[in-house]
């Protein structure tokens, strides 16, 4: 007999082989094109170390997205308007290797889980959409003022100025339909490369539940909504192949890696460190987009990287 957690498993493989097909069929088409311009394709050792990295981190739940921005822009690897959907179509497959584990090992109420990720894949459906199609400086001024948002609700959290979460492994009532909406909220920001991962651990334990339960609840949803969102990105055409391809291949043994220690390594000091990169890097593409506005109203040119 297929069991919930079974029936997930299953339905993680369903979403995921078919945007997998469709990345493959576009990058084969991205290759030649760049090819034929003689841009460089293969990627960089620094495309895949940053990847790896922020995966074993983010393993860990500290979240990659905040990370990689801050290491693409100081690097300028990525062009700003396109490093949301650089993010979700590279990290798209070692998510999957995340929700895989933590849905298998951790206990989690399956009634709660099951739709909170499908809260999270409809925000990201949605949100992709509109942010695909947005010029440089709003991607600079949304990821901004996520991101800020972000550092907050992190501070917040390393100073206990949030509850700490409870015993409970799942929610009903006014309670689950306060978790589908926060979840719902949070896949749309995944379209704006801000990570769901310490949004939902807050949202978790302002639920009252045990904080361990986040892992299967923030992974399994990205894990879900991501080829749901990446597909819509790889259709626009609105993403860096080069890194990409580095963050999909570097950051699957990363989070294998990484995988057994969760729960033994102390994250404090990390995460204070992590709070000042999403600040700063929330700081230079709000200057950035201040900039350009004052430079070049309208202007949606990309710089070259």
């Amino acid at each position: 007999m297929l069991t919930a957690k079974t029936a997930l498993w299953v339905l993680l493989w369903v979403f995921f082989i078919p945007y997998l097909a469709i990345w493959i069929r576009d990058a084969g088409a991205k290759r030649r094109k760049l090819a034929e311009q003689g841009e460089p394709i293969a990627p960089g050792l620094i495309h895949y170390a940053i990847a790896f990295v922020a995966n074993f981190f983010d393993t860990l739940g500290i979240g990659s997205f905040a990370t990689t921005t801050a290491a693409v822009r100081w690097w300028r690897l990525v062009p700003d308007r396109i490093i949301p959907g650089t993010l979700n179509v590279g990290y798209t497959a070692p998510t999957l290797a995340q929700a895989l584990i933590f849905i298998a090992i951790i206990e989690a109420d399956m009634t709660t889980l099951w739709s909170m990720i499908a809260a999270s894949v409809l925000g990201a459906w949605l949100g992709a959409g509109i942010v695909s199609g947005w010029s440089r400086r709003y991607v600079q001024v949304g990821m901004g003022l996520a991101l800020l948002a972000a550092a907050s609700l992190m501070t917040m959290t390393q100073l206990n100025l949030v509850p700490g979460g409870g015993d409970a492994i799942g929610v009903s009532g006014i309670r689950l339909v306060l978790g589908i909406a926060g979840n719902f909220v949070l896949g749309a920001l995944m379209t704006l490369g801000i990570g769901l991962y310490a949004p939902c651990m807050i949202l978790v334990s302002l639920l009252g539940m045990n904080p361990t339960v986040a892992f299967p609840i923030m992974m399994g949803s990205c894990a879900f909504l991501m080829p749901v969102g990446s597909t819509r990105f790889v259709r626009a055409g609105s993403y860096h192949l080069r890194s990409a391809i580095a963050f999909a291949v570097a950051g699957v043994p990363a989070v294998l890696l990484a995988a057994p220690i969760v729960g033994r390594l102390s994250l404090y000091a990390i995460r204070w460190l992590v709070v000042v990169v999403v600040v700063y890097t929330a700081t230079t593409m709000l200057r950035s987009a201040m900039a350009e506005a004052a430079v070049a109203p309208g202007s949606t040119a990309e710089p070259a990287v």
